[in-house]
């Protein structure tokens, strides 16, 4: 068979091409690769460079990887938090003719980093916790479309940071499904593998000296399980209210939002007396800030970066002059009439704060730090300050204290250490 590249745009077959499928991925030469850490997998994988492109290609037999290929597709079309798939190349030969594995390849995941990296320095025990609140949202997301995951641990996962916390992306699907809908007992299955995985891993560093002696791993592996089924009551319970009480379904939709997820449709139905109504969320969408700052900015982030960065702008706004009040009414054609459209101060706190605030941090201090991040950063860190000093020290000042005295410590921290 010849070789064969099936791709998701047409540009990377030419990049892909000029790498060395005729080696197995274990024996490609260093001037190929791009020193990145690695989590712990079944198969062989290799971060490599492609053009502009830094990509991970994994090594597995031909259907495996073209099943995992079309999952990875699935999810990106559904806004599962995964890695992005490239490509898959089959039809792989050595020099003398032999066949050799094929080749799923995804995009890199920037900022990234695998758990076993992250606890090279023993972690803190709420950082941890962080950890396990990404992975047991991941898990929720993944269930609420129907996708059972089949081998969900740390191995699996990535981890990036997400103002103060961590947002978790599927790495393997090579053992994952997707149903239209997932049954209770699926449910638990994965949720059962998830606590025994997570445990054992954690058991791993326990024995390598690299967990925190107060982090019991049998008690995080059950407590990821506690913290999802709270999460996953909290979005899918159904409601009884007093009839006319419709405020309480407000607030049922306002906590969902808090946690990150948009009621996409919902099912009401009045009792036969007429003293309750039921209220059902039918479809839940995460990633509700995410949308909000993306609609009114262009700005795509994390959902708590989202959410800072969407705080920090309604206080701006109502700095503003032209600033136009919740609850005032626009015209037909879409205008305020004491104000500016949302939309139209949005843009001008993007060009006249954020991208000049971010760009007042040189860039080879930020390291993999995404700006997002980096503008989360700055707003703790000139709340740190203007606390110490009991009054507001304003952002150049913060700027000025976060770039001297706070990143020449962490610049090295921030890099991904090389293997």
């Amino acid at each position: 068979m010849a070789l064969q590249i099936n791709a998701t745009n047409p540009e990377h077959p030419a990049l892909l091409l000029a790498l060395p499928w005729h080696l197995p991925l274990e024996e490609w030469p260093e001037e190929y690769l791009v020193p990145l850490p690695r989590g712990i997998s079944r198969h062989v994988v290799r971060y490599a460079r492609a053009g502009d492109e830094v990509i991970a290609v994994k090594e597995l037999a031909r259907r495996p990887a073209l099943r995992e290929y079309e999952l990875l597709r699935d999810l990106d079309r559904l806004g599962i938090p995964a890695v992005d798939p490239l490509a898959v190349v089959t039809g792989r030969t050595d020099l003398a003719g032999e066949p050799l594995e094929s080749v799923l390849v995804t995009r890199h995941l920037g900022g990234s980093m695998p758990y076993r990296s992250m606890f090279e320095t023993t972690l803190r025990p709420a950082t941890v916790h962080r950890l396990m609140d990404a992975l047991a949202v991941l898990l929720v997301r993944l269930h609420l479309t129907g996708f059972a995951w089949g081998d969900c641990s740390l191995s699996n996962t990535l981890f990036r940071r997400d103002a103060g916390a961590y947002a978790a992306y599927l790495v393997d699907a090579e053992t994952g499904d997707l149903h239209p809908e997932l049954s209770a007992g699926r449910r638990e299955y994965d949720l059962d593998l998830a606590r025994v995985n997570i445990s054992g891993e954690l058991l791993d560093l326990e024995a390598s000296g690299a967990l925190h002696p107060s982090v019991d791993p049998v008690d995080f592996g059950t407590g990821i399980c506690a913290r999802y089924r709270d999460l996953w009551t909290e979005l899918t319970r159904t409601s009884v209210y007093p009839a006319g009480k419709y405020h309480y379904i407000e607030r049922r939709i306002r906590r969902l939002n808090e946690l990150g997820f948009d009621v996409a449709e919902m099912q009401i139905e009045r009792a036969s007396n007429g003293d309750t109504v039921t209220f059902v969320p039918k479809v839940v969408d995460a990633g509700h800030h995410q949308r909000q700052l993306l609609r009114l900015t262009g700005l795509d982030t994390e959902e708590n970066q989202a959410r800072r960065l969407l705080n920090d702008l309604e206080s701006w706004m109502a700095t503003q002059d032209d600033y136009a009040p919740a609850g005032s009414r626009p015209s037909p054609g879409g205008r305020h009439p004491h104000g500016a459209r949302p939309e139209v101060l949005a843009h001008r706190w993007v060009r006249e704060v954020f991208r000049p605030t971010v760009r007042a941090v040189p860039p080879e201090l930020r390291g993999a730090t995404d700006p997002a991040e980096i503008y989360h950063e700055l707003l703790e860190h000139r709340w740190y300050l203007s606390e110490r000093a009991q009054h507001d020290i304003g952002m150049d000042t913060a700027i000025e204290d976060y770039v001297r005295n706070i990143l020449p410590r962490t610049r090295d921290a921030l890099r991904p250490p090389a293997d």
